[in-house]
C-alpha cells in the first residue's frame, strides 16, 4: 500500500467555540488537497471546537500544522472562559490510524508534527497516550492537570518534549499524541444541579470505580438551564455506548433527574452504531449489512468486480 493509500484521521481541538468568524478560519486552514475536514463541532459553554480531518500522513501533516498556525493567531487563553478543561489555545491533537495504517505510523506523525510546533511555532508540546514518551503521561487528564492558568508551575518541574521551557504568552502548550479511536458523548440531564452532575460523572468514570475505559466529567451549561455529563469512551468494545448510558440514566434517576438530550462531539465507528441498534432495538443479529445503502453499495463492488 502506498502512502497516498494509507489513511489517518486527526482531531485537534481548540480552545474555541463562540466566534464563527475564527472557526471558519480554522476551517479554511485545513483546507489542503488530499485533505477532507469532516466536521467542526463547536460549544459555545465549553467554549471549544472539535475538528475531524482525514488524509494520507503528508497532506494532513500539513494540514493541521495550518490550523495550529491559524489558531496562535485568533486565539488568546488570557481571554478565554468556558467549562472545558484546557492548557493550549490548540488544546489536544491525537492522529488515529484508518485503513491500512498503523499505530506506530500514527505515533511518528505525532512526535513529526509536535517537533514542528515546537520549533517553528515556539509552543510548547507534550506527548501523551501512545505517543507518550514517559508513563506518567499517556493519561491526557494527568498532562492536563492544572490547566492554562498553573501552567508555568508545571512546566518548571515538568519541562515539555519540544518546544520552549516556559508556556507560550497567549497559546499555552499542547499535547499531541496517538489513540485509537473513542466515542465522545454528552448526556444533557434535567437539572441545574452541578452536584447531581458530579455524582453521575463519579459513578460512570472508570478511573473511580465505574465502567472500563470511561472518562466522564460533569459540565456546568446551565446556560442551556441543565448540566452536563461529558464522556470519552476510549474502550468501547470493552464497555459500548449503550452500557454507559444507561448507567447515566440509572444514576440520574436514583437522585430524581433524568437524561433529556444526548449529544455525539466528532463522529463515533459503525461498529458503535451496530451495539447501539442491538441494544435498543434488541436486535442480537443487526449488523451494518442490513442498511440498505450499505447493502447496495457492498453490492455495486461486487457488480464492478465481476465486469
Amino acid at each position: 500500500m502506498t502512502d497516498e493509500e494509507r489513511m489517518f484521521e486527526c482531531i485537534p481541538n481548540f480552545s474555541e467555540g463562540r466566534r464563527p468568524e475564527v472557526l471558519e478560519a480554522l476551517r479554511r486552514a485545513a483546507e489542503v488537497p488530499g485533505v477532507r475536514v469532516l466536521g467542526l463541532d463547536a460549544d459555545p459553554d465549553h467554549n471549544r471546537a472539535v475538528m475531524t480531518l482525514v488524509g494520507p500522513r503528508g497532506s494532513l501533516l500539513t494540514s493541521v500544522f495550518a490550523t495550529i498556525r491559524q489558531a496562535l493567531e485568533t486565539i488568546d487563553l488570557t481571554r478565554h472562559e468556558g467549562v472545558h478543561p484546557r492548557m493550549g489555545a490548540v488544546d489536544v491533537v491525537p492522529f488515529v490510524p484508518l485503513q491500512g495504517s498503523s499505530e506506530a505510523e500514527a505515533i511518528e506523525m505525532a512526535r513529526e508534527l509536535g517537533r514542528r510546533v515546537g520549533d517553528e511555532l515556539q509552543v510548547p508540546v507534550y506527548f501523551y497516550e501512545l505517543a507518550a514518551t514517559r508513563p506518567e503521561r499517556r493519561n491526557l487528564a494527568d498532562v492536563r492537570r492544572g490547566q492554562f492558568e498553573a501552567l508555568s508551575v508545571r512546566m518548571a518541574a515538568d519541562p515539555p518534549d519540544c518546544g520552549p521551557p516556559e508556556p507560550h504568552p497567549t497559546a499555552g502548550a499542547v499535547a499531541i499524541g496517538a489513540r485509537r479511536p473513542l466515542i465522545a458523548f454528552n448526556v444533557y440531564l434535567n437539572t441545574g444541579s452541578m452536584a447531581v452532575a458530579r455524582r453521575v460523572a463519579k459513578a460512570v468514570r472508570g478511573s473511580s470505580g465505574g465502567l472500563v475505559g470511561v472518562k466522564a466529567l460533569a459540565m456546568d451549561t446551565r446556560n442551556h438551564g441543565r448540566v452536563q455529563v461529558s464522556m470519552n469512551l476510549v474502550d468501547y468494545r470493552t464497555t459500548p455506548l449503550p452500557r454507559a448510558l444507561e448507567l447515566v440514566r440509572e444514576e440520574a434517576r436514583q437522585l430524581g433527574v433524568l437524561v433529556v438530550q444526548t449529544e455525539l462531539v466528532g463522529f463515533m465507528p459503525f461498529d458503535a452504531v451496530e451495539d447501539a441498534m442491538r441494544y435498543y432495538l434488541q436486535l442480537p443479529g443487526f449488523s451494518r449489512h442490513r442498511v440498505l445503502e450499505v447493502a447496495i453499495k457492498e453490492s455495486g463492488k461486487e457488480w464492478g468486480d465481476r465486469e
